[in-house]
């Protein structure tokens, strides 16, 4: 049986810079990030809320997002626990499980939807925390579900998408991805493609779309190229969510590209080299990626025209970047939320939270963070 061998981001990052090297012992020299430059003007976020939950490794770059539905904030802990909030208002809190929690929350269709490293899923009424359905899945979930179409779409770390019932937990249907010997330890969430259509991006450079429905595979594209020459070089793990927006996809990859596909015609539009393992932001015709090593980058969406780029946030391991209101904001591992201008990638202002930024979300017009530390906190512009 075919054995898949997951590496951390940072491992894989290391092994990369020092492939090649021709002495047996290898001196590790650590990066320093660059420290937080001189602001001209200095302008911030408003917090709305916030709480702490368990911290989680900092090997282990877990998703666990908070999700905001119908007004209403709920937390994966990673040691089991589901919390609800109205406000500063807790609403309710429930363990789950005893073996922790490894994905993200999603909320829709009043349902809460956790998952842990044993591919346990659990489906909470929102309402009352209490336990509609339970599942199990082949593998360790590392990203959250999708709810879509009255589905609960996940992909298990062995390649295998899961899709269930949202009412009752029974498996719609499954669907395989290909499976790759060696990848980082991330996994991309299911995205919507149209009313019918998620898209899922794999640690083989490709995205494959699926009817939500009955599984049936719509299209596979390659939007990521290796050009290694060891294992580790020719990684290119689609390690964060693709973005849809109108007809076209855009894709970033770890040691390979940032791409945009035309989903009418399923043909790549263009694509710049950029080593990313997260998702990509659009925003008005512009594209929106950070770099491993702490770039942000502004691409032409129609072009793939460079636009700006920013350096000054060198080696600070940069989150995914969002658009609110007028600011491209990237988080990183000070806890630190930078807010660059999104026409010129000026850097304006910044907040703080605490521990490393991990995933940025905008919903509603609302900054939803989330840190290693287990700080999640929701804010918005002054």
């Amino acid at each position: 049986m075919n054995k898949k061998i997951v590496i951390p981001f940072a491992l894989a990052i290391l092994s990369a810079a020092l492939f090649g090297c021709s002495s047996n012992k290898v001196k590790e020299e650590k990066i320093k990030p660059n420290p937080l430059p001189k602001l001209q003007q200095s302008i911030g976020l408003a917090p709305v809320f916030s709480q702490s939950v368990s911290s989680t490794s900092s090997q282990d770059p877990l998703r666990l997002q908070l999700a905001i539905d119908q007004g209403v904030y709920f937390l994966p802990d990673p040691k089991g626990v589901v919390s609800a909030y109205k406000g500063k208002q807790r609403l309710w809190e429930k363990r789950v499980s005893k073996q922790g929690i490894t994905s993200g929350a999603e909320a829709a269709a009043g349902v809460v939807v956790v998952g842990n490293s044993k591919g346990e899923v659990f489906a909470l009424d929102q309402a009352t925390g209490e336990q509609k359905w339970k599942a199990q899945a082949s593998g360790a979930l590392l990203s959250p579900a999708l709810i879509y179409n009255g589905r609960a779409i996940l992909v298990a770390n062995d390649s295998t998408v899961f899709a269930f019932d949202v009412e009752n937990g029974q498996v719609a249907w499954t669907y395989k991805l290909p499976h790759t010997p060696l990848s980082l330890r991330a996994q991309a969430a299911p995205v919507p493609v149209d009313a019918r259509t998620v898209a899922i991006g794999t640690s083989n450079g490709y995205v494959y779309a699926i009817d939500s429905l009955t599984g049936v595979p719509r299209m596979q594209q390659r939007v990521a190229v290796s050009e290694g020459r060891s294992d580790v070089q020719r990684l290119v793990d689609i390690a964060a969510d693709p973005v849809v927006v109108g007809q076209f996809m855009v894709t970033t990859s770890f040691q390979g590209q940032v791409t945009v596909t035309d989903l009418t015609t399923q043909r790549v539009i263009w694509s710049q080299d950029a080593s990313s393992v997260a998702s990509p932001a659009v925003h008005e015709g512009k594209v929106f990626v950070s770099t491993i090593d702490g770039k942000v980058l502004a691409f032409d969406l129609f072009s793939g025209e460079k636009v700006w780029d920013n350096d000054q946030l060198l080696n600070r391991q940069l989150s995914n970047p969002v658009v609110l209101g007028n600011h491209v904001v990237v988080g990183d591992l000070d806890g630190v939320l930078h807010l660059l201008d999104v026409n010129n990638g000026q850097l304006l202002g910044r907040s703080s939270t605490s521990g490393d930024v991990r995933v940025l979300r905008v919903v509603d017009n609302q900054l939803l963070v989330s840190t290693r530390k287990g700080a999640m906190s929701i804010w918005q512009n002054r």
